[in-house]
């Protein structure tokens, strides 16, 4: 028999205990999630994502001492920690959303969501496939549709707690394809902006979800891209997709 895989690892990241209780009762309810650890403050999740390596982390934007974005940013610059980062807020706001995908994170997520797309968010980057919630996910495609220009401003100059100038937020850079797409890769790409799952990709080109994955692993490839939410923003930019 084939031994069962073990529990997606989640560090929890908020400066308010109530909520990671809350989000700790939801998700240790799973059986393939267990919570191993919490942070109050960024530079708690920078050193617990070191320590515990965990395999998922939701992080909060506003926090005490560092804001969850530079944390962010410091986590997926650490070769030794290869944890996927959604970044949960109650604040709807643009310049978090692409500062947070500009430092690396996979997925972004509102406080205000169920319980059912908090595991989902967090089964879905463990998986390597990324997220958005769904009512951001159209803004940001169509923001990086219509950008033009190949790269953005460095992400640092307009960190979360800045005051909003109305002014251009940073975006992930464009990147050189390192081969051509394929006719079928370029079909699975605009599915994937498409916001479809392997299964639903696999159906509307009847095709195998196997299949599906090799595909969606060689675009991430030649994108350069993290996971499939970058790929999809690079893709637009690059008007790919």
């Amino acid at each position: 028999m084939t031994a069962p895989s073990e529990p997606v690892r989640v560090l929890l990241v908020d400066d308010h205990a109530m909520l990671r209780a809350g989000f700790r009762t939801i998700l240790d309810t799973q059986p393939d999630i267990t919570v191993v650890g919490e942070a109050a403050t960024g530079a708690e999740a920078v050193a617990q994502a070191s320590a515990l390596r965990p395999d998922v982390i939701t992080m909060d934007v506003q926090m005490p001492d560092m804001d969850g974005i530079e944390a962010t940013r410091r986590i997926v610059a650490d070769p030794e920690v290869a944890a996927a980062i959604a970044i949960v807020t109650t604040f709807d706001r643009d310049d978090y959303l692409y500062q947070a995908l500009d430092a690396g994170a996979s997925g972004f997520l509102l406080k205000n969501a169920g319980a059912d797309d908090l595991i989902a968010a967090v089964r879905a980057l463990a998986a390597g496939d990324g997220m958005l919630a769904p009512e951001v996910t159209r803004r940001v495609l169509s923001r990086f549709a219509a950008s033009a220009g190949p790269a953005a401003p460095d992400s640092r100059a307009s960190a979360p707690g800045a005051s909003d100038s109305g002014a251009s937020a940073p975006r992930p850079a464009a990147t050189a394809l390192v081969e051509p797409l394929t006719d079928r890769e370029a079909e699975v790409l605009a599915l994937l902006a498409d916001a479809r799952s392997n299964a639903e990709i696999a159906a509307a080109l009847y095709i195998g979800e196997a299949t599906v994955k090799t595909h969606v692993s060689r675009i991430l490839q030649k994108l350069g891209a993290r996971d499939r939410v970058q790929a999809v923003v690079l893709a637009h930019r690059m008007g790919l997709a």
